[in-house]
C-alpha cells in the first residue's frame, strides 16, 4: 500500500505540474475564485514561505536525508498503524516530487494560490506541498493520539 501512494501521488503531482507548466507559464493568472483562489505559475527556487532561497543543492541533500531517514524508518519498524504508513507515504510522495523538479528544473513548479483580496497572499504552492503537510499533519495527530494514550 505504501508504494501505492507514494506512486499514486507522484503521478497526480506530475501530471499537475505539467499542466501547470503547459497552461500556466505564459499567462498572469487564472482566477478560480475571484479574490481567494486562483492558478499562477511560479518557479521556486527555495524552499517553503521562500525561504533558502537559490540553495537548491542543499535542499536537494537535506531532501535525500529526511527520505532516507523516514524509509530506514519504515523498514526497520514496521509501522502497523495504517494512519502513520499514509502519513509517511504522503510525506515521501511529496518530497519526492519536489526533489524532481529540483533535479530537472533546478527549481520547484508551484501554482496554487490562496489569498484574501490584495489584502493577503498566502505563498503559491503545489500538489507535493498538500502531501507533505497532509502527511505532517496525519503523523503529528497519530503521535499526539499515542502519547495521550500512553503507548
Amino acid at each position: 500500500m505504501l508504494i501505492l501512494i507514494i506512486i499514486f501521488g507522484l503521478i497526480i503531482d506530475r501530471l499537475t505540474k505539467i499542466w501547470a507548466i503547459n497552461v500556466l507559464s505564459g499567462v498572469s493568472e487564472i482566477t478560480i475564485i475571484k479574490n481567494f483562489f486562483s492558478f499562477l505559475y511560479i518557479e521556486n527556487k527555495g524552499a517553503a514561505f521562500g525561504i533558502f532561497q537559490n540553495k537548491t543543492v542543499f535542499l536537494t541533500i537535506i531532501t535525500v536525508i529526511i527520505m532516507i531517514g523516514i524509509v530506514y524508518y519504515i523498514v526497520r519498524y514496521k509501522p502497523r498503524n495504517i494512519f502513520v504508513n499514509v502519513a509517511l507515504s504522503l510525506i515521501i510522495s511529496g518530497a519526492l516530487g519536489n526533489l524532481i523538479d529540483r533535479i530537472y528544473y533546478r527549481y520547484v513548479v508551484d501554482f496554487i494560490s490562496l489569498h484574501y483580496k490584495e489584502v493577503y497572499y498566502f505563498p503559491v504552492f503545489n500538489v507535493a506541498d498538500i502531501m507533505v503537510v497532509l502527511g505532517t499533519i496525519i503523523l503529528v495527530f497519530c503521535l499526539l493520539r499515542e502519547d495521550k494514550n500512553g503507548n
